[in-house]
């Protein structure tokens, strides 16, 4: 009790602000990698009043307070290149926003159905392959750093469900080669962010096996991450089988959280979810949830909750705005930052 007592009085002394001591921020953001390429074929984006808005703006004026941005490596209209990023990186940090890097390590898009090795990468042996990853990684963080840009947190690949830079570290066949690719990207987002964490991304958080199948693999072989990153789609898991009902998606993604968080030793992060943009009443009511089951189903652990391409409307189920404009659905991340 006396040295509680002589730590506040230490604060009061020293004009701390006591209502932040020992609180930690509960992240609400969005992967917003898609807005230069809406910008360069002219379309615009609103609030709900109808009023014009850059996409980050939007997001911030949401509840957001950080957003997440892909990095292809030679991607062919230029668009999520470390340039392209860079872009999206200072207007985020002029709004205060935290910033999320998410390697794909490929050209093109990268998730568990697809993991291509870039084309200048085609025929690396391993060693070779490890020194591409990790020179890539470092280029494009000290691009960022070198123009005053904080980067929070850095996803070492991007749904790596089954691996990464198939064949070559395709998980099933070559788990220790997965891990020592996964390791290389770890060592290089150190020696240019020390103090960033590093995040393992799996998709489908309601499936406890696969999670095992890869963090046992990565110990195994002693690959080191700080976080692991999750994707919750309800969506997707019914349309899988995997899930009867979004209910059970909440209850098994959150009941995963709390095991592989104690199994571990490590922090979480939805660092992809969306609803179905057909449904935007229910989906905000799923979204809520989503968000509520995340911030307490850990006790603390669970570090925040990313959208995925909120603004994306027409080739996508999963946004979140119609007519170029947020629906309810976004509200749920409002309200969550009212909280």
């Amino acid at each position: 009790m006396k040295n509680k007592l002589l730590t506040l009085l230490v604060l009061l002394l020293f004009n701390v602000n006591l209502s932040a001591f020992g609180k930690t921020t509960f992240w609400l953001g969005a992967d917003i990698s898609g807005t230069t390429e809406l910008e360069a074929h002219g379309v615009q984006l609103y609030n709900a009043a109808g009023e014009p808005r850059e996409n980050t703006q939007l997001m911030k004026e949401l509840g957001m307070n950080a957003v997440r941005l892909r990095v292809w490596v030679n991607p062919k209209d230029g668009f999520s290149s470390k340039e392209d990023v860079l872009v999206m990186a200072k207007r985020a940090k002029a709004l205060g926003m935290a910033i999320m890097i998410d390697f794909h390590y490929s050209d093109w898009w990268a998730d568990p159905a697809k993991q291509n090795i870039p084309a200048a990468w085609k025929n690396y042996t391993y060693k070779q392959m490890k020194r591409a990853l990790a020179k890539h990684t470092k280029e494009t963080l000290q691009l960022l750093k070198r123009n005053g840009i904080d980067v929070k947190w850095v996803q070492v690949g991007n749904e790596t469900t089954n691996g990464f830079l198939w064949p070559m570290g395709r998980a099933q066949e070559n788990m220790r080669q997965y891990a020592g690719l996964t390791d290389a990207g770890y060592a290089a987002v150190k020696k240019v962010y020390p103090q960033a964490t590093v995040i393992v991304h799996l998709d489908c958080a309601s499936d406890a096996k696969r999670y095992d199948f890869i963090f046992d693999g990565l110990r195994k072989y002693k690959a080191r991450f700080d976080m692991i990153g999750v994707s919750v789609y309800p969506y997707w898991d019914i349309d899988g089988k995997l899930e009867t009902d979004w209910h059970g998606t909440i209850e098994h993604f959150a009941d995963n959280l709390r095991r592989i968080t104690k199994k571990y030793g490590v922090e979480t992060m939805v660092v992809e979810t969306g609803v179905e943009v057909k449904k935007p009443v229910e989906g905000k009511v799923i979204l809520k949830e989503i968000i509520n089951a995340a911030k307490n189903c850990t006790d603390g652990h669970c570090h925040g909750v990313f959208y995925w391409a909120p603004e994306l409307e027409g080739q996508y189920p999963l946004g979140a705005f119609e007519n170029h404009r947020p629906t309810v659905i976004m509200e749920a991340f409002t309200e969550a930052a009212e909280k």
